[in-house]
């Protein structure tokens, strides 16, 4: 699970990093709007996933892994609706850039869901 948190933080800052370019590259502020939804996913994430006591580790690791997959499905969104504008707009590249990022989103849900049925769902169970 550790391995698919790390690759998953890394994947975010991926993504992070490709908004603010194709931000930047239409002459716009990438600091201009805050994501209250995703603030609010991470705010829930803290406190149900790593500040709450659950008395065995294996239901901490499974709420962890749901609420990492619930801040993966806000992405998937986020990113197909960008897609689908940028390909509306016949943004071609900023399109290409955008479905990497989704794409890297969907795999870390996937490599989330194999960690989660690999084990940790039964021994939380």
């Amino acid at each position: 699970m550790k391995e698919a948190l790390t690759r998953g933080v890394a994947g975010i800052e991926r993504g992070k990093d490709t908004l603010r370019d194709l931000i930047k590259g239409h002459n716009a502020d990438p600091e201009g709007e805050h994501c209250k939804g995703m603030e609010g996913l991470v705010k829930e994430a803290q406190a149900h996933g790593l500040d709450q006591e659950f008395g065995d580790d294996a239901a901490r690791d499974a709420m962890i892994v749901t609420q990492y997959q619930r801040m993966a499905h806000y992405a998937i969104a986020g990113y197909g609706c960008c897609k689908a504008f940028a390909d509306r707009m016949d943004h071609s590249s900023d399109a290409a850039h955008l479905q990497k990022c989704l794409d890297s989103a969907y795999k870390g849900d996937q490599q989330m869901s194999d960690v989660a049925t690999g084990g940790i769902n039964q021994d939380a169970a």
